[in-house]
């Protein structure tokens, strides 16, 4: 009996050491001590201050970008099966709204080619497209409602990704959140809050660079000095399917409205110097199998002619194309190191497949999160005394017991959120305190339990055997229904919904071990230190 009380103290005194170097490791001094603690606690936007934004993504964006890598993916489809098409040309949505009703429309099919050419539509675009004959020559492309769906939902997904990456490397950032925002995903909505990033400005400008590539066959040759200009020569209409960007610094270009190839295509980045203009940088790209496949196809169906390289609707490079380039190539004449490697890491942590508009920002200063701390602590701080106090007046030396008990769950609750890396919020604190009204309310049932047995007649190592066996189903019972609804609070809650079922399901977890075995442990040290005790002071 004594030597299983031993390892069972050992297992205890070692989970308690574990716990606290967990929290604070092995300091030199207290102020260390503090300062590890700051590290390993990972503090919520509502307590170290910070960045809050809502962010609407445009996914119109990307319905375009997909119809016009089709109508690319048409185009070079139909010269190789031979089958004549005047033009291919698509709706420009300007609006979410707009998203739903994309269409490509097709002119000018041979007649002779109809069954060919749907042929090739069934083929490239069936499970996404529905194709619709206008007259015996013309027909449009609605994209199908699953389809849209998916687009949809794809958009946001990806667009979270990619700016849970570039987050990731803001200096002094702790545990970001990028969430779909709102009650479906197709709300198009995503929630970033950075804990200790009070600079919105830079926030907003990291994250809303969408950094979408696409080079394109420039239609003009010519660069114009003014957008009028580009007009006027064109009589106030541009060519069907083309835009005019601007190259800063060399003028306005006619291009193609449809990419070639995108920076979806682009598997690898990196940035180095320019070796046809000294003192000037490129970012060199890898394309995928795919894109370097239709690079090849294109280049060499246009050597001679011109192609841009379009980064957010503006060029940064016009070239000459003088031979077939596959899936390799560079975007040159870049002004600084900088700028090449800024743009190789969008390219690598993945440009946005939209661009984004921010619907809501709030800055919490630290000031504020500092007195939310001092005011959760300070409600911890009353309640842990109050109930402190009621236990050592009613159950006496068990009181102690309980106490005892009550503060190692606390240090395994905050333990394991530093092992674990999980972030205390302001609900989280609110969780915290009500695990510690669980902790108490599982050693009131136990010890209700053993003043039972012993007004029955027991002796008191019987009592407290009886007590703590009776109470452990009932322990069970309540922990294990609070456990699933906090999971349901997790699984659908927003992020201060989920701080709070975090903390209070590893109070609860924490709990059956101090409430149930901890104390069961110092009972057992209390009666093997007398034999024939006849009084238990409970």
């Amino acid at each position: 009996m004594q030597r299983n009380l031993l390892i069972k103290t050992c297992v205890i005194v070692a989970t308690i050491l574990a716990c606290i170097f967990g929290v604070i490791g092995f300091p030199t001094s207290l102020k260390q001590a503090e300062a590890n603690a700051g590290e390993r606690i990972h503090l919520g936007l509502d307590l170290s201050g910070g960045t809050h934004l809502v962010v609407q993504v445009h996914v119109q964006d990307a319905a375009k970008l997909m119809a016009d890598g089709l109508i690319e993916s048409l185009k070079s489809e139909a010269r190789t099966r031979n089958i004549a098409v005047a033009s291919f040309d698509s709706s420009d949505p300007q609006t979410l709204k707009d998203t739903d009703s994309i269409q490509i429309n097709v002119h000018g099919v041979d007649p002779a080619k109809t069954a060919a050419f749907r042929s090739m539509i069934a083929d490239k675009s069936s499970d996404a497209w529905t194709l619709t004959p206008v007259n015996s020559t013309d027909y449009r492309l609605n994209m199908k409602t699953s389809a849209l769906v998916a687009l949809k939902r794809d958009t946001v997904d990806r667009s979270i990704l990619a700016i849970q990456r570039r987050v990731a490397g803001i200096a002094g950032l702790i545990e970001p959140t990028v969430q779909a925002h709102g009650d479906e995903v197709t709300e198009s909505e995503i929630l970033v809050e950075l804990p200790g990033v009070d600079d919105a400005a830079h926030v907003k400008e990291l994250i809303g660079q969408t950094a979408q590539l696409k080079i394109v066959a420039v239609k003009d040759a010519q660069a114009y000095q003014t957008k009028d200009a580009a007009l006027a020569a064109k009589g106030g209409i541009l060519p069907l399917a083309t835009e005019l960007d601007e190259w800063p610094g060399h003028g306005w270009y006619i291009v193609n409205r449809a990419a070639v190839i995108n920076g979806q295509d682009v598997r690898s980045a990196s940035s180095g110097t320019d070796s046809d203009s000294p003192g000037r940088w490129e970012t060199n790209f890898v394309l995928s199998q795919d894109g370097g496949n239709r690079f090849e196809k294109f280049t060499s169906a246009n050597i001679n002619n011109n192609l841009a390289v379009v980064l957010d609707k503006e060029i940064v490079s016009v070239a000459v194309i003088q031979s077939a380039i596959s899936d390799r190539g560079r975007i040159n004449g870049l002004s600084t190191n900088q700028e090449a490697g800024d743009l190789a890491t969008f390219l690598n942590t993945g440009a946005l497949p939209a661009g984004i508009e921010t619907m809501d920002e709030r800055t919490v200063g630290p000031s504020l999160g500092a007195d939310s701390i001092h005011e959760g602590i300070s409600a911890g701080i009353a309640g842990l005394l109050a109930v402190v106090l009621a236990m050592l007046i009613y159950y006496k030396k068990a009181g102690i017991n309980a106490v005892l008990a009550l503060l190692l769950n606390t240090i395994i609750l905050f333990a394991a959120l530093a092992y674990f890396g999980a972030t205390l919020t302001l609900p989280g604190i609110a969780g915290i305190i009500l695990t510690v009204g669980m902790a108490v309310d599982s050693n009131v049932l136990i010890f209700e339990r053993i003043r039972e047995e012993l007004r029955a007649g027991k002796t008191i190592p019987a009592a407290v055997s009886a007590g703590f066996g009776k109470a452990w189903w009932t322990i069970v019972d309540t922990h294990v229904t609070t456990i699933v609804s906090c999971l349901f609070l997790f699984l659908f809650g927003t992020g201060p919904v989920k701080g709070f079922a975090v903390t209070l399901v590893i109070g609860l977890f924490a709990n059956v071990f101090t409430a149930v075995w901890v104390s069961r442990v110092i009972f057992d040290w209390e009666l093997s230190g007398s034999t024939e005790m006849t009084h238990l002071s409970i």
